[in-house]
């Protein structure tokens, strides 16, 4: 494989990147022997790439998986954000196609929940989240994502594999002026509350992958109509952050403005 490598003072802020034609996946560490591995794919609208993930990338990552951990029980979790069931949207993309028999697909929104503590000393809104207890339940959890950006407030908004998490809180909870969206979310801004988020459930997650197939560009807030650029590339790695640094950089997009903000955070819970 093709691949490259790039790596922060630490080694779990590695991230790899490949062609789509190269990807193989190698899952984290976390991964190897699993009883229960969640992944949470971007499919919340029903269209296909790239406003949703591909179904070839989200095969290698399961495929994968499932050389990792040949006995384990891989759920498929999303949290859609549209009027068509998720059932809808995974059959016509196509992805119980690409399933085993050891893989399930559970809609986010129909999971128990529970309260999960925001670890940030200062949060911008929520002490804590509420989100499935699925993601205490599971041995290794991993954002699948698609790369967008659009725009909020004449300010770029990226969607990449931190933001793909928005998917597993509950609508009937955060919902605000629109049933099918998670509106409480989006105040007083998407970038400060992917702080909340990061501290809550984002730091739970072992690992994610970034389907850089295409950059999908929206010239206004809506993340389902706007258009797609070749980029070719996928990147992967074990921290959202820094696959999603990586992720703008082979798009040749601004930098992410919630990256730096989040990890000057993190870095004080390391201290």
């Amino acid at each position: 494989m093709a691949a490259q490598t790039t790596q922060t003072k630490k080694m779990d802020t590695a991230t790899h990147t490949a062609k789509v034609a190269d990807f193989i996946y190698t899952p984290p560490v976390t991964a190897q022997g699993a009883t229960r591995i969640l992944v949470k794919p971007n499919l919340g609208y029903p269209k296909g790439p790239p406003v949703t993930v591909g179904m070839s990338v989200l095969s290698k990552v399961l495929q994968g998986l499932r050389q990792a951990s040949p006995q384990a029980e891989i759920l498929v979790v999303e949290g859609v954000c549209s009027k068509f069931s998720l059932a809808e949207i995974a059959n016509q993309n196509g992805l119980y196609d690409i399933l085993d028999d050891g893989m399930a697909v559970l809609d986010a929104d129909t999971l128990p929940c529970v309260a999960y503590r925001n670890r940030s000393p200062q949060p911008v809104r929520y002490s804590e989240l509420w989100a499935p207890k699925l993601l205490k339940e599971v041995d290794c959890r991993i954002s699948v994502s698609a790369f967008k950006v659009t725009s909020l407030k004449e300010s770029p908004l990226v969607s990449a594999t931190l933001k793909n998490l928005y998917g597993l809180f509950p609508r009937a909870k955060y919902k605000a002026r629109s049933a099918h969206s998670r509106g409480q979310l989006h105040r007083p801004s998407v970038p400060q509350i992917l702080q909340d988020i990061y501290g809550t459930i984002g730091h739970l997650f072992d690992g994610g992958v970034a389907d850089c197939s295409q950059k999908f560009i929206s010239q206004d807030w809506r993340p389902d109509v706007g258009q797609g650029f070749a980029v070719g590339q996928v990147v992967w790695g074990n921290d959202l952050l820094a696959i999603d640094r990586q992720a703008c950089q082979l798009a040749q997009e601004p930098e992410a403005n919630y990256l730096a903000p989040i990890e000057a955070l993190r870095q004080t819970l390391e201290d």
